[in-house]
């Protein structure tokens, strides 16, 4: 019987890497797709998203050149998909920026600090954490008016302080290193160790934490816009076109059918990304199956 620390079958331990290497590559491709489309979108669409037609309401795909049909308006389906891909990426961007610009300088100082300063700073953030994002951001939107703007940081503010424990562990680590201790020696601050000697070297960490927020960002936009605290009209939403077609459902199930793959696509491919990025950044994890 193998015990949990034994070394992994040759055989059993290069088909683990092979699955590995092909969820990254999956999910590149998922994550490049959408990006590219966002980036397409920007100059050029089959139709214009928010034009109106009467005549061909409720269009089956492929029908009139409309690959996906039309909606209740009469508005191209795929266009709405292809410009939502936008508003996705843009909220996904900005509210994960908004958690590490500020997540990480409160983990780094609760890990260099520590004291009363780390148990004052980790209060606040299990205080923060103990509300679902979502719940967070329905109450900080709901304090000010629905939008795009007020999602995005709202949603960046609820996961603050995931960036920030998760810098504070790693950070602590580092901090007992070598290298560390003789930075420390040569008289250099605290603020210039962290930033010059600790950041490069929990980088990966960030990085992989940065993929998995960007996914939980684009399933919190879409809740927030199908509740109608996210984005408003005319600006093209997936979150929103769901909400849309709840009604419709029985009438046009593609309407609810296509933004619903759309956001699972991404949100399976930024996840599918986060998991390889850290099997390749993460050295323990060659180590530990070496």
């Amino acid at each position: 019987m193998s015990t949990p620390d034994a070394p992994l079958p040759v055989e059993l331990d290069h088909k683990r890497r092979r699955f590995r290497r092909a969820n990254f590559i999956i999910g590149l491709v998922i994550v490049a797709t959408v990006i590219l489309t966002a980036i397409l979108s920007a100059f050029w669409t089959p139709y214009d998203p928010s034009a109106i037609s009467p005549s061909e309401v409720f269009l089956p795909p492929g029908s009139s050149g409309h690959i996906l049909g039309t909606d209740q308006f009469g508005r191209d389906v795929f266009s709405q998909i292809m410009v939502g891909s936008q508003n996705a990426l843009f909220v996904g961007v900005l509210a994960v920026m908004i958690a590490i610009v500020i997540g990480i300088p409160l983990g780094g100082l609760a890990a260099a600090k520590r004291g009363w300063i780390e148990d004052l700073l980790m209060r606040i953030s299990d205080v923060i954490y103990a509300f679902p994002a979502v719940l967070t951001a329905i109450l900080f939107v709901a304090a000010f008016q629905p939008g795009r703007t007020p999602a995005m940081i709202a949603i960046g503010i609820a996961y603050i302080p995931i960036v920030a424990r998760v810098t504070r562990g790693a950070a602590l680590s580092v901090f007992q290193l070598d290298f560390v201790t003789a930075a420390r020696s040569y008289g250099r601050s605290q603020n210039f160790v962290f930033w010059r000697h600790v950041v490069p070297n929990i980088l990966s960490v960030l990085i992989v934490q940065a993929t998995v927020l960007f996914a939980l960002a684009i399933l919190a936009e879409a809740a927030l816009s199908f509740l109608g605290l996210g984005t408003q009209p005319p600006t093209p939403s997936w979150g929103r076109s769901l909400r849309d077609a709840q009604t419709l459902i029985s009438k046009a199930p593609g309407l609810a059918i296509w933004p619903g793959l759309a956001i699972a696509f991404t949100v399976l491919g930024f996840n599918l990304l986060g998991d390889g990025l850290r099997d390749a950044l993460d050295p323990r994890l060659e180590v530990r199956n070496a």
